[in-house]
């Protein structure tokens, strides 16, 4: 009792430790993304000081929680300059940007969520600070953006070195590159609970989280906005009236706002990436296409000032019912195309910051619209810029949740939880086809990084001993009997894998046709052999209590098709065979059935075909197959059947082309018929193949494995080909799937 205290005070000493590394690691992230979010901000207070205010003479007011650094120049306004600094900027951030770091071109936030579903949580560590660069100089040029994405970008990056750093799974980079990313965004908008909350929504475009996210970005979000906050004030980024919500029939106008907004999220994603579509298409270098958006900004900011740069400070006005009705739906829709241009183009730069701007200002034409025609109901317009700012970036992001907190959070306005939780559901479900996040995938299963998470946790929960009806009684082939007496029992049945027992039926060994290939035409030592000389003692079992997650990975590890079932107790006593078609189709059955009684095993079934469905045949198959020629003779092709460890072989002409496939059940069958031993591998060969290509799924191909108990399906390169390029088997399959 003394020694199980001992262990057990041990393991929680360990956790413990465990817990206290991951804090540190979580806090340390959070203080890099605020010291981050510092740097930046100051860079974009110098840029736009130099750039907007020295050379141009324009000074938009800024949002009331945010001070400036500097005190305004005496420079006059120059509109042409307003022209021609968007260009500047374009092509000098487009020449750092796709000289040092190419990936690091549009929103960061994307390349932030690419990060995490598709490269293991890896972002290159030159990333953060050429896009810190890159997006100070664009958005102090006059570039349309947002902060965001570069600080999601130094964020995410720190929490990948850090995590690559100090060999972690790729599992926690992909953790820390996430909490790093909210960390970033909730101090840069001094928003921490919607940035944690944010970083665990934004990944996925149906309403769903990332729960191993929530806590480490909640740690790091705290940190960062506190580091934040210490240098620059504390206190939200727009400063709101205390709007309150008290007539239910406010409802009605909020209404018809949600499809105002819902149209505008889907005019600005199409527009966005319209115009990144076409920059694409250019016929000149990269480094120059920011710079033809930029020119396009400038031109839209020579008649309209107002929608370049950041243009917080027009959504603090419109808080504050300031701003006209016409000039906010010229704001809105001048923004949505110099958002366009200027990041769309390869410019580099945020997205939530337009949207926020874009969402203040339709809100807040449509509150006035409606306090114009009905102001007992619609009694204070600027509640409409609160909502109109979280239905918006809702309607482009697919966040409702942490959009709504996001809004609450920067203006200080948290009674209108209500109206903003209609609109924010209203237009998610009007726009739910599109984002502005393209990295984004539907749900955990659509995501590489959960590959396997689903299959494993269905699997784990069937055990053996649920397959008992299953298991095969098998004819038992006793230690003694000669090799000669074998092959009498051997022409009589269609047993592939034969148990050896000693005098008292005790299991000793195993053993499958491929071990006996090499010795069934050797007359002269048929006498000689007992069949214990041929099994193998180091079996391979299982037990009526295993899961069928390790029967599978045990199935794997010699590529065996069925494995004896044993006692708890003796792992002796044998009491029957399982095969891993069986395994396949017990699963398959269960699935079906937890289907018609269970919704939320539906739903990991029809996860688990898409996963199935996600990976490629290239990406499993085995590319360097061995096959037969077709001009092979008989004696051959014996030999390589016996020397091979393979049951089946491809046949392909001289040019590589697949004319037929060979088993060794076939070619077992032959043998006693093949009068005639001049016959060439074409005359032997099953002509009619079932094939996949390499652009097939492994979905695909496990149905047309099972359709005919195939041990293997030649892979050619497409359907009208028959060049072949590879072989695929259920352990690749397997394989494919464990690895992923």
């Amino acid at each position: 009792m003394a020694a199980e205290s001992n262990s057990w005070k041990k393991l929680k000493r360990m956790s413990l430790g465990i817990s206290a590394k991951q804090i540190f690691y979580y806090v340390l992230i959070g203080l890099i993304a605020g010291l981050g979010s510092i740097i930046f901000h100051y860079l974009c207070q110098v840029g736009f000081h130099v750039f907007m205010d020295y050379l141009a003479g324009y000074r938009p007011p800024p949002p009331a929680g945010e001070t400036e650094l500097f005190s305004p120049t005496n420079s006059p306004f120059k509109r042409w300059m307003l022209l021609l600094l968007p260009a500047f900027g374009g092509i000098l951030s487009g020449w750092i940007v796709y000289t040092f770091a190419p990936e690091a071109e549009g929103h960061g936030t994307d390349a932030a969520i690419d990060a995490y579903h598709n490269k293991g949580g890896f972002v290159r560590n030159r990333i953060p600070i050429i896009k810190t660069i890159a997006s100070a100089i664009t958005l102090t040029t006059g570039g349309s953006g947002g902060r965001e994405g570069p600080i999601a970008q130094i964020g995410a990056g720190f929490g990948s070195f850090l995590a690559t750093r100090l060999k972690l799974s790729d599992r926690d980079r992909r953790i820390m590159v996430a909490a790093g990313m909210g960390a970033g965004i909730g101090s840069i908008f001094r928003a921490p609970l919607a940035g944690a909350l944010f970083a665990a929504e934004v990944l996925y475009r149906e309403p769903e989280f990332e729960y191993e996210v929530i806590i480490p970005a909640g740690i790091s979000s705290v940190v960062a906005y506190c580091t934040f906050c210490i240098v620059f004030g504390w206190g939200t980024l727009f400063e709101a009236p205390d709007f309150v919500f008290q007539n239910p029939l406010e409802l009605g106008p909020y209404t018809i706002l949600s499809f105002v907004l819902a149209g505008g999220a889907i005019l600005y994603i199409k527009s966005f990436y319209g115009v990144h579509d076409l920059t694409k298409k250019l016929p000149i270098k990269s480094h120059f296409k920011p710079a033809i958006g930029g020119l396009g900004t400038g031109i839209i900011g020579f008649f309209l000032p107002q929608t370049l740069a950041f243009g917080y400070g027009f959504a603090q006005m419109a808080l504050e019912n300031q701003l006209p009705i016409l000039f906010l739906i010229a704001l809105a829709f001048g923004k949505i195309l110099t958002t366009s241009l200027s990041i769309g183009s390869g410019g580099s730069g945020g997205v939530f910051g337009p949207s926020i701007v874009i969402g203040g200002a339709l809100g807040g034409a449509m509150g006035k619209i409606f306090h114009n025609f009905m102001p007992a109901i619609v009694s204070h317009p600027g509640s409409f810029v609160v909502v109109g700012m979280a239905g918006f970036f809702t309607a482009v992001s697919n966040a409702p949740i942490s959009t709504i907190i996001f809004v609450s959070e920067m203006t200080n306005s948290y009674h209108l939880l209500l109206p903003s939780l209609l609109v924010c559901s209203i237009t998610y479900l009007i726009t739910r086809r599109w984002t502005i996040y393209i990295k984004q995938v539907p749900t955990r299963v659509d995501s590489i990084a959960h590959r396997g998470d689903f299959f494993v946790d269905i699997l784990g929960r069937i055990r053996v001993k649920d397959l008992m009806p299953f298991i095969r009684e098998v004819q038992l082939i006793p230690e003694d009997m000669s090799f000669n007496t074998f092959k009498k029992v051997f022409s009589s049945t269609e047993q592939h894998y034969f148990p050896v027992v000693d005098k008292n039926g005790r299991l000793t060994g195993i053993f499958s046709i491929n071990d006996i290939r090499g010795f069934l035409f050797e007359h002269e030592i048929g006498d000689l052999v007992v069949m214990k000389d041929i099994a193998r003692s180091d079996i391979i079992y299982t037990t009526p209590s295993e899961d069928l997650n390790e029967v599978l990975k045990k199935f794997t590890i010699r590529n065996i098709q069925r494995i004896p079932v044993v006692t708890e107790q003796d792992p002796t006593r044998l009491l029957g065979m399982l095969d891993r078609k069986e395994v396949i189709e017990y699963y398959n059955r269960t699935i079906n059935e937890l289907k018609t009684s269970r919704a939320v095993i539906e739903a990991e079934s029809k996860k688990e075909a898409n996963r199935l469905k996600t990976i490629k045949v290239k990406d499993a198959m085995n590319p360097s197959p061995v096959s037969i020629n077709e001009d092979e003779d008989f004696k051959r092709i014996k030999q390589k059947f016996y020397e091979s460890k393979f049951r089946s072989f491809p046949v392909t002409d001289k040019q590589g082309k697949l004319i037929g496939i060979l088993s060794f059940s076939d070619f077992q069958g032959l043998i006693s018929k093949a009068k005639d031993e001049a016959l060439k591998a074409k005359d032997l060969a099953v002509k009619d193949v079932v094939t996949v290509t390499v652009e097939d799924n492994l979905f695909i191909a496990i149905n047309r494995l099972r359709m005919g108990d195939y041990a293997l399906l030649p892979v050619v390169e497409n359907n009208n080909s028959r060049k072949l390029v590879g072989v695929i088997s259920r352990g690749d399959i397997l394989n494919a799937i464990s690895i992923a």
